[in-house]
Formats: structure tokens, sequence, C-alpha cells
């Protein structure tokens, strides 16, 4: 199979929420316990943080990666946090990988010095992806937020981007 990135558009809402939902389901990689509609998708589109998304070979998406705004303070404005989802049945392909370097690409190039992100413990092939593309733990929140009514700790990884690298 061959994939392809590229900045996503308003149109991919509804396939960007399917596979969002899947991520809920799944309940490995969100604290998220409702699904999310297209509609509600739209509304991550601002025209500042960059979203991309993976096609395979047919144009279907596959993958997303997304940055939201990590603090409203204006010293923080070069800082993103970042989410990272796989359609189930292209997970373990390589697809991820993908989304990350071209979302790494669109945030350095949109002006971000860092992407920040949350990861489950247990979601070993999310941690094992942040190592290979470059992302750094830096902590653990222990306890961080319940779900299904059983607490769940997280994993911090970051990046630093552009001139930001040492």
């Amino acid at each position: 199979m061959i994939v392809t990135a590229r900045a996503a558009h308003i149109n991919d809402a509804p396939a960007i929420a399917e596979i969002y939902n899947e991520g809920i389901a799944d309940r490995i990689a969100t604290f998220e316990t409702e699904w999310r509609s297209a509609e509600q998708v739209y509304r991550w589109f601002d025209d500042h943080h960059p979203i991309v998304v993976v096609e395979d070979d047919d144009g279907a998406v596959v993958a997303f990666a997304s940055t939201s705004t990590y603090r409203d303070r204006a010293c923080y404005a070069g800082i993103a946090e970042f989410s990272v989802y796989v359609a189930r049945r292209h997970r373990g392909a390589g697809v991820g990988r993908v989304a990350m370097m071209a979302l790494i690409d669109a945030a350095t190039t949109a002006g971000f010095w860092k992407l920040v992100s949350r990861i489950f413990p247990e979601n070993t092939a999310s941690l094992a992806l942040m190592a290979r593309v470059g992302f750094h733990q830096v902590g653990t929140y222990q306890r961080h937020g319940k779900l299904d009514g059983q607490w769940r700790d997280c994993v911090i990884v970051e990046r630093l981007l552009g001139d930001a690298v040492p």
C-alpha cells in the first residue's frame, strides 16, 4: 500500500471523525468517551493549527494528526498539543509515522517551536512511534484522569522544532 500525507481539508472531517471515534472506542488513546461528529471536527479547522491526513493509494483517509492550543497565554503561542490516530485496519503499517512526519513539517512551517502530548503508558505502539520520530519522554502525570472509572497515568512527550532545536 502506498500512502501520501497532505494538509487536511474541511471535507475530510467525516473521515477524521470516524478514525477518532475508533480511538475513543478502543480506550487506549484518549480520555474522551463521547463520539465526535463531523460537525464537531469542523471546529478544529482554525487556519492556525495544522491538521494533516494520510491517504491510501485509493484516496481514502486512513490516518490524521492534528494540533491544538497548548495554553492561552501569549508566551506559549509557539507550543501546540498534538494527536495522531490511525484507522484500525491500517495500524502497524507505518501510517502513523507518515502522519507525524507531515505534522512536524507543517507545525514547523506554521512557526511552532514545540509539540507536546500525553500518552497512556500502556499505549506502547504510540510511545514507540514518538521515539522513532524524535520525541522525548519528559515525565509522567500520575492519575491524570479517570477513564471508565479507572485512574490513568499519562506519559508526557515533546519535540522541539525549528530554531528551538539545540
